[in-house]
């Protein structure tokens, strides 16, 4: 279990057993994070991202096309002539191919199917709608370009010689069999392709270590890979390499194909499998972005609202009538206040701490609200307002390990 810094605990005056409660509190601290705060990890990057300026955008783009088209291509490689069974095969494929994107989250760059995620802060109104789409198809059109290098590279090293052409065969029968995918499953196959792609990301941001982040992706690509879901940044490599091959004779007779079965790949047979790949991916990302923010952040951004005034979100982007439950209750109003100053003001936060009955005057609270706040009752908090962040909740709980030990 690793141990994480204490430093954003709130230092609290005449506190003696603070320090021996955050000690204690530092043992515990788990390995990864929760649910909650993983979707609002993802706000933040995902913000960070769509804040980047073009040219940060399109390098982090071109290597992050690069990286997957890497995975794509060892993968491509270690399933060649394998002599491994159907499921096998593709379980190794699928570990290989796991090395675009750990390569992408390790280095940071900008992937088109992870950045659907981004509708998260979109919903959160963190993001506005013209930056994500700004995002997207910069970052997409990076991909491509990114990918396109890579190909160049692998042409020309000639690649697809070895194992007497085996490796180039290999490339041409996977391009063949993408581009004779029908729309309907094409469109589907993307769909579950990045849920797990996102998921894996999820995942990521749950890890405090490199090591975690590479475990937490290694499995979900490994199951997209080895069920043959579409990647729209993989086959914008496996496709061009595959309609290099085509016109390879050598690589033609060692695939054991004929001319009409090849006759498909070529750029018509790019488009006919990006387009529905390129919209499954979408659904699929922001699916897992929509279910997570509405379980996971929707409460918090309404008790962020109430603060502010205003409704959240874009599944509600209309201001409360009075009749509604919000509008009409102070306490809750009252209680977000609390939080929200303690948050942000430390003074306040060590009279809480100090004497909570003097400091919660004047506030419109019930006895069960101020017996929380006083003992630091975080599960009875955030059923109220939503996920607490941090170093407010650290605080809590101190609060609360502290009556207990």
């Amino acid at each position: 279990m690793e141990r994480t810094e204490m430093s954003s605990l709130p230092q609290v005056q005449g506190s003696p057993g603070l320090e021996l409660v955050a000690e204690k509190l530092e043992r515990l601290v788990p390995d990864a994070y929760q649910p909650a705060q993983i979707i609002s990890k993802l706000e933040d990057v995902c913000t960070a991202k769509a804040d980047q300026n073009t040219f940060n955008m399109v390098l982090l783009g071109l290597l992050a096309g690069f990286f997957i088209g890497l995975g794509a291509l060892f993968s491509m490689i270690v399933t060649t002539n394998s002599g491994l069974g159907f499921g096998l095969i593709r379980l190794v494929g699928g570990l290989t191919f796991s090395l675009g994107l750990i390569l992408v989250v390790i280095a940071g760059a900008q992937l088109f199917t992870g950045n659907c995620l981004m509708v998260a802060p979109w919903l959160s109104n963190r993001v506005s709608g013209s930056a994500l789409l700004r995002n997207w198809a910069i970052v997409y059109l990076a991909n491509f370009a990114g990918a396109a290098i890579l190909l160049a590279l692998t042409y020309h090293g000639r690649f697809w010689e070895l194992d007497g052409f085996a490796v180039g065969a290999n490339a041409l029968m996977t391009a063949s069999s993408k581009v004779n995918l029908a729309f309907v499953p094409a469109l589907f196959r993307g769909i579950m392709c990045n849920v797990l792609v996102c998921l894996a990301i999820l995942l990521c941001l749950s890890a405090r270590s490199t090591s975690g982040k590479i475990m937490a992706i290694a499995f979900p690509i490994s199951a997209f890979v080895a069920c043959g879901f579409e990647h729209s940044v993989a086959n914008m490599f496996f496709i061009p390499l595959g309609i290099s091959m085509a016109g390879q004779t050598d690589v033609v007779q060692a695939a054991g194909m004929a001319a009409p079965q090849v006759a498909n790949v070529n750029l018509i047979g790019l488009v006919h499998n990006l387009v529905p790949v390129t919209i499954g991916n979408a659904i699929g990302g922001s699916a897992v972005a929509v279910t997570c923010w509405a379980i996971f952040l929707r409460k918090e951004r309404v008790a962020q609202a109430l603060t502010a005034g205003r409704w959240p979100g874009r599944l509600g982007n209309v201001r409360p009538q009075p009749s509604t439950e919000y509008a009409i209750d102070p306490e809750m109003r009252a209680l977000v206040s609390v939080l929200a100053k303690a948050r942000d003001d430390s003074g306040f936060l060590a009279q809480l701490s100090e004497n909570p009955n003097e400091t919660l005057e004047g506030y419109n609270l019930t006895s069960e609200a101020r017996a929380a706040l006083a003992s630091g009752d975080v599960n009875w908090l955030e059923s109220r307002v939503g996920f607490l962040d941090e170093p407010l909740r650290t605080w809590l709980v101190s609060r609360l390990s502290q009556e207990k030990w």
